[in-house]
């Protein structure tokens, strides 16, 4: 095939909708807004959800209350017939038409209660027609009520050739002639206008061949007027394993490129910081996978080529002391280091957590929020240009212009959703050559997701957790035990522990939240009356200053319990606390509940989480308690929870992008999904640039594809 012909791609299918036969400036507005329809080629990839069989004909004498109809749905059936009568009956609101329609076996009813007027004009006594609809029974006899139906000419076989598509609509688009079927005829008018050089084939047969997939343009009609079932699906599985190849294609280039042309800083030696800290001042021995972790982002920034890694470990798997190697690494050879977190509360107690680690070592650490003072604001700064800070821990206030280093190295990033992409950008604009970039996340992304939504990334996994680490042991609890959970709370803060008590947000109900919080206050301290007991409140609607003091009393125990929805911040850290009790925990989702539980267990003790629930739960609710008892594996519950809710719910990925399957499912289409990641390493291992002939279309393609920017991309 020669490359000139993809070119006619650009040319037809970027026509603007308005353009085709039967759309106009008005229809092709609705499309754009309701339908984000704006191209010929939208139009092609507006795929029908379902097809109705109107390939065969039913006779009346099949058709009983008992028959097991023939047709492509429950219910429905196609006649072909000639209307022998058509009588209006009725006054008023209770008018209808009645019309006969008769084939060589029997008599239908046809019924019309809307539309009369239009209806008589357009049917005729003796003519032959094609009618489908859902049949019922009035009086023992078939009946169908407004059906549809359309003129048999004497030459003309009944029946049609395809099975008919229904498309994807709005109730705005049906209110303006724009349904499922008007759709269909405009995607006919589209499929007459294109031959096989306005749909080229992208993939090369090497892949095509050995997979047996059908090509492009066969694809693209059979999807929308296919003559078998077997032919729809022959199409399905072509066009669900381009988009998967395609995205796994853009974010392997992306990762090939930053590898091979991206400029970095180099960590080329492991000095006496690293080496003393790891000899002398670990706290604990690491696991394997910290090991294994470590060895990645040492060779990664030995490179000469930026490092762009997204650390991913549950809660309590050890990231913070990976993250401690590595900045002394940074030390080591001559560079600064920051961490950034998204919140005061968590961004001190990072603080904390590494100042402690380091405080027999000579390695200044400093702290910088929003609610740092001047003078002491003035000093980081001055110290950081200076390069005599070596390690800064803080929050956005570390992005502000006046914040500049020395000699930028090595960038990491907690919990990173939480971060805008310029927001994060900031950072390594602060630095002549990009510094390194390491993102970590406590977040379970499932592995199928991560390879998926983050797949432009490096990616590495801490999976095993420290040794000696107890497991938290998780209950069920129905509302109507309440008084037993409220005794075993006395008996834990008795033995001096602490507890949290979480109320669910349900965004849409602000006020709705805020008086099932208080409500739930005032029961907890019905429970425990003060001054023998004493209750810190959190929630959004404190102003920040109060919610800081309140979640300060806790931290420093001058009160046992803590009420709070889920704006308790992520891997906020008191090991004195040793129940989570969960209200309502049918209304969280699965890694919100996991998130939430790993709260608690952090100390040495043996701690609990609660979750408290109605007495009445549906199966998905059902399914996700089972699943949380059961297991403590972030990653088990993360697969769950994308089996249960798909990939757009997430927390951290609710965002366009490499996601926007328009048939490809990355829950049931996982083996697929695998196959197009292992072919796109093999073919980008051969042709990196993809500049050998087989794949000229592919890049081509490529070039041409709108939208190519990728939102998981970190820098």
């Amino acid at each position: 095939m020669k490359i000139e012909s993809i070119s006619s791609l650009a040319n037809i299918l970027s026509n603007p909708i308005e353009y085709l036969k039967g759309v106009g400036p008005q229809k092709g507005d609705l499309l754009k807004k309701e339908l984000n329809i704006y191209t010929f080629g939208d139009l092609l990839e507006h795929y029908p959800y379902r097809h109705i069989d109107r390939t065969r004909i039913n006779l009346v004498s099949e058709i009983s209350p008992q028959s097991d109809l023939p047709a492509g749905e429950a219910g429905f059936i196609q006649v072909a017939g000639v209307l022998v009568d058509l009588e209006l009956i009725g006054q008023r609101s209770g008018r209808r038409l009645v019309g006969t329609l008769k084939d060589k076996s029997g008599f239908l009813e046809l019924t019309w209660f809307q539309g009369i007027p239009w209806v008589q004009k357009l049917l005729e006594v003796g003519q032959s027609y094609l009618v489908y609809g859902r049949v019922s029974f009035y009086n023992g006899k078939p009946q169908i009520v407004h059906p549809e139906i359309e003129v048999l000419s004497a030459e003309q076989k009944p029946g049609k050739n395809f099975l008919e598509p229904v498309y994807p609509s709005t109730e705005k688009l049906k209110a303006r002639g724009l349904g499922g079927r008007q759709i269909a005829k405009l995607t006919q008018v589209l499929m007459s206008l294109l031959r096989e050089k306005d749909i080229p084939e992208i993939l090369p047969e090497d892949i095509l061949g050995p997979l047996k997939l059908i090509d492009r343009y066969r694809a693209f009609r059979q999807i929308h007027f296919p003559q078998f079932m077997s032919e729809y699906e022959e199409a399905v599985k072509r066009l669900k394993f381009e988009e998967l190849f395609i995205a796994q294609l853009r974010m392997n280039l992306l990762r090939s490129n930053r590898h091979r042309f991206s400029k970095g800083v180099v960590f080329d030696k492991v000095g006496d910081l690293f080496n003393t800290f790891y000899k002398e001042h670990l706290p604990f021995t690491l696991t394997n996978a910290q090991k294994r972790v470590i060895k990645e982002i040492r060779s990664d920034t030995a490179r000469g080529r930026q490092m762009n890694r997204l650390l991913q470990g549950d809660v309590g798997s050890g990231k913070t002391i990976v993250a401690v190697l590595i900045m002394l690494l940074a030390l080591d050879n001559g560079f600064q280091a920051c961490l950034m977190a998204p919140t005061e509360i968590l961004a001190r107690q990072h603080f904390q957590t590494i100042s402690t680690l380091l405080e027999k070592m000579d390695v200044p650490v400093k702290l910088l929020t929003g609610s740092t003072k001047a003078a002491a604001r003035k000093k980081i700064i001055k110290e950081l240009e200076k390069g005599s800070l070596k390690i800064l821990i803080g929050t956005h206030a570390v992005i502000e212009d006046v914040v500049q280093f020395n000699n930028l190295g090595i960038v990491i990033i907690d919990e990173q959703h939480r971060f805008g992409v310029a927001q994060r950008a900031r950072l390594w604009q602060k630095s002549a050559i990009p510094p390194h970039v390491l993102v970590m996340t406590a977040t379970p992304i499932p592995r199928t997701l991560a390879m998926t939504a983050y797949g432009d990334l490096d990616y590495s996994v801490i999976d095993e957790m420290p040794p000696g680490r107890k497991p938290i042991i998780t209950v069920h609890r129905y509302e109507a035990h309440r008084s037993k959970v409220m005794d075993f709370l006395r008996d834990e803060i008795a033995k001096g522990r602490q507890v949290y008590i979480i109320f669910p947000l349900i965004e849409e109900s602000a006020k709705l939240d805020y008086e099932n919080l208080m409500k739930g206050y005032e029961n907890v301290k019905a429970y425990f009356p003060e001054p023998k007991y004493w209750i810190s409140m959190v929630h959004g609607r404190q102003p920040a200053a109060q919610k800081e003091l309140n979640m300060k009393r806790f931290v420093e125990q001058d009160t046992q319990i803590m009420v709070s929805t889920t704006v308790i911040e992520v891997g906020v850290d008191i090991p004195n606390a040793s129940v989570m009790v969960i209200e309502s925990a049918e209304k969280f989702g699965l890694s919100q509940l996991h998130q939430l539980r790993g709260r608690v267990g952090r100390g040495t003790e043996k701690s609990y989480c609660i979750l408290l629930t109605g007495s009445k739960l549906g199966n998905d609710a059902r399914e996700r308690i089972r699943t949380i008892v059961s297991t403590n594996n972030g990653f088990e519950i993360a697969e769950k929870d994308l089996e249960l809710r798909g990939p757009g719910d997430i927390e951290g990925t609710r965002q366009s992008g490499v996601l926007n399957f328009k048939l490809a499912s990355i829950v049931q289409d996982r083996p697929m999904l695998q196959l197009a990641r292992n072919l796109v390493g093999q073919l980008l291992k051969n042709d990196p640039d993809l500049v050998s002939a087989e794949n000229l279309q592919l890049k081509n393609f490529l070039n041409q594809q709108k939208g190519t920017v990728l939102w998981s991309k970190i820098s």
